[in-house]
């Protein structure tokens, strides 16, 4: 009986070496797959009774929260990064989730816009693709300056202010060398007329500095070296053509009218005649009234004392007086010819105008 006992402990004790080394055995061949994959499948087992939590978001806030993933982070760091921004509550759940689902093997360093009403599968997946974080931007045509800021500031997901912009492309700015020499830009000039209108889609970490650029070299591009040598050739800088472009910006609502608008001015001054032009006189108010834009009267014509007022003021005006978009550039160096001087709103609602030859042809244009 005993030489039984002593022969069963043996055969165990053989058993379980063997089993212990084929277990060591697959696990080298398997380069540590066995216990990764038992190890998850416990993990998994977790996980079934914590679904609600992982599709529960911080809470309903969707405005957006700059998340920046550092080259080199691990899950343990981004989930306790994540529960100091207020986006999880639990940075052991989004780990085991991000280890179960290999999320923790993709996630990729660079900046992210998060917000507090995703959950933690949404966010684990947003962190394994940076290229898809950018700032979707719109810069209207005829808008100026301080409306273009006032557009950074209306959106959430810039990391500057829009003084900030403002400051780097209003009067007295140091201008880019390469641009001001190319387009005429004069010293001390703002870059008024120079942020090209478009919708852009832009880095999440860009910089204020970098919007200029990124602006400034899509009016360069987009215009091209033709037109500006079309201008050059007219004894027209680029500056100069950005000044009529805005007034037939502002003035049109149409772009087929553009051209047609463009050469009333360009036959105004050919002959020296003033531009008498509607929107530079709300320039000139520079926002007194409220609005960049306003209503104006024909009292204003001559009450508003700036040298932008084409009313008071021959030739064209110091500077653009907003950004015109490229149909309004094209149509300042190759306007339409015509021996129209005037033009005025159609009486119809339809945003178009009627031009005129003589002021007495104009006068009988009125509604």
């Amino acid at each position: 009986m005993q030489r039984a006992i002593h022969g069963f402990l043996i055969g165990s004790v053989i058993f379980v070496l063997v089993a212990g080394l084929a277990a060591v055995g697959a696990y080298l061949a398997t380069d540590g797959q066995i216990i990764f994959t038992a190890q998850n499948l416990i993990l998994r087992l977790q996980l079934a009774n914590l679904q609600a939590e992982l599709d529960t978001p911080f809470s309903s806030d969707s405005n957006p929260i700059r998340f920046r993933i550092a080259p080199g982070s691990g899950a343990g760091a981004i989930a306790a990064a994540l529960v100091d921004q207020g986006l999880i509550r639990d940075a052991e759940l989004f780990i085991n989730y991000a280890r179960v689902e290999g999320f923790d093997r993709r996630f990729e360093a660079g900046m992210y816009f998060l917000n507090q009403a995703q959950s933690i599968r949404q966010i684990a997946a947003i962190l394994t693709d940076s290229s898809k974080s950018f700032i979707s931007f719109r810069m209207p045509e005829g808008a100026r300056i301080e409306e273009l800021a006032a557009l950074v500031d209306q959106n959430a997901l810039f990391d500057f202010s829009g003084a900030e912009f403002l400051l780097l492309i209003d009067e007295g700015a140091e201008l880019p060398t390469a641009i001001a020499a190319w387009a005429g830009i004069p010293e001390g000039a703002s870059l008024e007329g120079f942020m090209f209108p478009d919708t852009y889609q832009l880095p999440p970490d860009i910089t204020a500095v970098a919007l200029r650029d990124t602006l400034l070299r899509s009016f360069r591009e987009r215009v091209g070296d033709s037109l500006r040598a079309a201008a050059l050739e007219q004894n027209l800088t680029l500056y100069q053509v950005a000044t009529l472009a805005s007034i037939v910006e502002r003035e049109a609502v149409w772009r087929d009218e553009h051209a047609l608008i463009a050469s009333v001015y360009r036959n105004r001054l050919a002959i020296g005649m003033a531009l008498e032009a509607d929107p530079t006189v709300q320039y000139g108010l520079q926002g007194a009234r409220g609005s960049w834009w306003p209503q104006i009267t024909q009292a204003d014509y001559h009450a508003v004392n700036s040298p932008y007022n084409t009313y008071l003021n021959r030739e064209l005006p110091p500077g653009p007086i907003a950004s015109p978009g490229l149909s309004a550039i094209q149509a300042a160096i190759y306007p339409e010819e015509s021996e129209y001087f005037y033009f005025r709103a159609a009486c119809d609602g339809s945003h178009y105008h009627k031009f005129a030859i003589t002021f007495d042809e104009h006068l009988q244009n009125a509604c």
